[in-house]
């Protein structure tokens, strides 16, 4: 649908958000994956590499995924093999057969051990089988649960690409709202640039879906709206949250257009994308401004 604003034609399309959001989390891992894994092997595997190269990925066209990692690594005890982790959101009861066929075809093409983890980043305790016995055959593959690792491992980095997958680790006492506002803190603290944090907060946003916490999540960051405005900062990345349809969210909802309205240059078109709201939503707000005048 194209719509019409001050003279400009935007492309309005509504996006298919099931589909749309199964999508993100593949896609933040692939971007954040390079920066993030020596860090993570080291620290969350225990795996000190010495030395790394990338090794190809399509071991088998027939394949229906590559894997998110596979490199062929020195540790620092001399043992060479090659390494392979899966990130997984789903609790796949045929994971053993996926990570076995894996095994089978890395072991036949480069005649080197190989080592595998899977690493579960959805919500709950996977119940997927770890291990095959069968007379034949025995297989297993380590599982790590990342909502069972400390969540301050990944404040403690100067990476913001590691910083925001504390979201999905361990609070253990801490509540949400104070792990939460610690990220965020630690995102300002490092990252460059706004274009750089809006990118991350984005990520943030998809990540906390997976713990429920998208809700506690664009409290924190609307409760920071004002603090950035005036400190003359380019807030309009904070806002990518879900919008409800409760009183409340639509207030707030108002307010932060009427901010972006007021105190920033921002097209109507780009302040609609900041707020997850309607092109109308803006306009209806503008139109009030201008009736107040």
């Amino acid at each position: 649908m194209l719509l019409c604003v001050n003279g400009t034609y935007i492309c309005c399309m509504k996006k298919d958000s099931s589909k749309y959001q199964s999508n993100q989390y593949d896609k933040i891992i692939k971007e954040n994956i390079e920066v993030v894994i020596p860090n993570f092997v080291q620290n969350i595997l225990d795996i000190h590499i010495v030395e790394s190269e990338e090794i190809p990925d399509d071991i088998q066209h027939t394949k229906e995924r590559k894997p998110d990692v596979l490199k062929k690594v020195t540790d620092n005890n001399g043992n060479v093999f090659i390494l392979q982790i899966e990130f997984q959101v789903a609790d796949e009861p045929e994971m053993v057969y996926r990570m076995g066929d894996y095994y089978l075809m890395l072991e036949r093409k480069y005649k080197t051990p190989v080592e595998q983890y899977v690493i579960f980043i959805g919500n709950g305790k996977p119940s997927m089988p770890t291990v095959l016995n069968r007379k034949r055959m025995q297989f297993e593959f380590p599982l790590i649960i990342f909502s069972e690792i400390d969540y301050h491992k990944f404040l403690q980095s100067n990476k913001p690409e590691e910083v925001i997958f504390g979201v999905l680790a361990n609070f253990a006492k801490d509540s949400p709202n104070k792990v939460l506002s610690q990220i965020i803190n630690r995102l300002h603290e490092t990252t460059k640039g706004d274009f750089a944090l809006r990118k991350y907060f984005k990520q943030l946003r998809v990540l906390s879906q997976l713990r429920k916490l998208e809700k506690q999540l664009k409290e924190i960051i609307m409760d920071s709206i004002e603090k950035f405005i005036d400190e003359e900062r380019d807030v309009a990345f904070m806002i990518g949250v879900e919008k409800g349809a409760e009183k409340k969210s639509i207030e707030k909802d108002e307010k932060f257009v009427r901010n972006l309205l007021t105190k920033s240059n921002h097209t109507l078109a780009e302040i609609a994308d900041f707020a997850n709201v309607s092109i109308d939503f803006v306009i209806s707000i503008q139109q009030k401004l201008a009736d107040k005048k």
